[in-house]
């Protein structure tokens, strides 16, 4: 299973407006040319401004297949997307949500990235498409992108292929968990194994819980 680079993108924080308050974000980023480091944290170029609920090694580089932009275009109806409109770092030409499981290593340019976990959405992505609604529409159209963690730091330009090499025993994919967090099609072995995956933060280990004690009430 592989996929190519399309595009890469990086941004700094700057401050914009949420409901009201000023707030910094890093979630505007432009395309960059030529070979680009990535660390243990994060691609050269590339900051977070809350570090609390974004970066990190768990969230060093944020991927978005661009098999969802079609659909995208349709529901925003545009005929075409900015260079990171979801805030994504690389955009690829393959490896959807349903397809990519949590735990998959990739080779990514030179360096090696494990999948970690589905992208929960904020409202600075509405500021960012310019609609205040939109983080909503974005978590239930179920087409998240997903987070990787830097194993060893490398380098990636447009172009460069991501491709699975290691797979882990299980097969829950981002979608799942997408799946058995926000929709009916709850899957509550889904949730038991997530909460053992080592890259799944604890903003999704505190979701899981819930759903879990839920279930046993």
């Amino acid at each position: 299973m592989k996929a190519s680079i399309l595009e890469i993108c990086v941004g700094k924080p700057r401050e914009i407006e949420v409901s009201g308050e000023r707030v910094s974000s890093g979630i505007f980023k432009q395309a960059v040319r030529g070979t680009v480091p990535l660390s243990l944290l994060n691609l050269q170029g590339d900051e977070q401004a809350n570090l609390k609920f974004h970066g990190g090694r768990e969230k060093a580089v944020y991927a978005y297949s661009a098999s969802y932009y079609p659909y995208w275009l349709a529901a925003l109806g545009r005929e075409t997307l900015e260079p990171s409109q979801f805030g994504q770092n690389i955009t690829v030409d393959g490896l959807p949500d349903d397809e990519v499981r949590i735990g998959d290593i990739l080779q990514l340019g030179t360096a090696t990235v494990a999948v970690a976990q589905p992208r929960i959405p904020c409202a600075k992505l509405g500021v960012r498409l310019g609609n205040r609604d939109f983080a909503t529409q974005f978590l239930l159209a179920g087409r998240l992108g997903y987070y990787l963690y830097v194993i060893e730091p490398g380098e990636l330009s447009s172009g460069d292929e991501m491709c699975v090499i290691e797979r882990p025993a299980h097969e829950i994919t981002i979608a799942d968990l997408w799946r058995t967090a926000f929709t009916q099609e709850r899957d509550l072995d889904v949730a038991r194994q997530a909460m053992d995956f080592p890259h799944i933060d604890e903003g999704w280990k505190k979701r899981l819980r819930a759903l879990l004690k839920a279930a046993d009430s």
